[in-house]
């Protein structure tokens, strides 16, 4: 890629970004997250209630990257036991309460890469938001699911390769070397596969993988200064008081759709400078 490609691509994402529609598209998808957050992590606790896994593993990454006032306030989210009965109008309300953050981010990827944002229709697209949160939520689980339980299953398989090969190595050493790799490249492709399935009209996956990693890399590293500086200057108590914590949650859901956005529109101006 030549210096005028790049700097064709950059001028493309800043001029798109000034346009009217994208100014308030970070604050539209921090609401919605807000707002999707409770029932999302209700069905998320009943999908790893099948495989016996506990939330807890969701509260100790937020609490390592979060600040303590809001890994305070959003860890009572958390509290949700599997109930180990599944009722199918709860389950369709949680749904379409936790597909508002999808609704709004496929009308932000349609708009992008087609000038409408209107889809199959409201309700249509509702569907389909629906569906890719349960989409989401199982790659969540299988992500959880492999860190859980690689280690034994890696000892097991290093048993078998012992016993029955004769190949000896210190599989337990193996596993905590391939974890973290294994655990950003499913971090990677989730984010890679939600940006596939947000467009009505499907786009290569190849040409969505420049767009994937900025996000997938956004997200971490402006989570981790956001953290910084909320631990160490911020203090909203003086501003807000009471709700001092869900502003701070709100930012955060801020900066995190702000990544998101310019993802999409980055995968975009990349197809226009083609």
């Amino acid at each position: 890629m030549n210096k005028k490609r790049v700097k064709d691509i950059i001028t493309n994402v800043f001029v798109r970004m000034q346009k009217p529609y994208y100014q308030g598209v970070a604050a539209e998808l921090a609401f919605f997250f807000l707002m999707s957050m409770v029932p999302l992590f209700i069905i998320l606790g009943e999908f790893l209630g099948v495989f016996s896994i506990s939330l807890d593993i969701i509260t100790d990454l937020l609490e390592e990257y979060l600040s303590d006032d809001v890994f305070i306030d959003i860890s009572q989210y958390f509290a949700h036991t599997p109930s180990g009965t599944v009722n199918i109008i709860f389950v369709v309300f949680a749904l379409w309460s936790a597909s508002k953050a999808q609704y709004s981010m496929i009308r932000i990827a349609n708009y992008t890469y087609t000038g409408l944002n209107s889809g199959l229709g409201f309700i249509k697209e509702r569907i389909r938001a629906m569906v890719t949160v349960i989409i989401t939520i199982l790659l969540i689980v299988f992500s959880l699911a492999i860190l859980v339980y690689g280690e034994p299953l890696m000892m097991l398989i290093g048993y078998y390769v012992d016993n029955v090969l004769g190949v000896h190595y210190n599989y337990n050493q193996l596993w905590y070397a391939l974890r973290w790799p294994l655990g950003i490249a499913i971090y990677f492709f989730t984010i890679s596969f939600i940006y596939y399935l947000l467009p009505t009209k499907k786009l290569p996956y190849k040409k969505l993988i420049p767009g994937s990693i900025l996000t997938s890399a956004g997200m971490l590293v402006s989570t981790w200064i956001y953290s910084y500086y909320i631990n160490r200057f911020s203090n909203y108590d003086l501003l807000y008081g009471s709700l001092a914590t869900i502003v701070g949650l709100l930012i955060w859901f801020y900066i995190l759709g702000f990544v998101i956005v310019i993802g999409i529109v980055f995968n975009a101006a990349i197809e226009e400078t083609r």
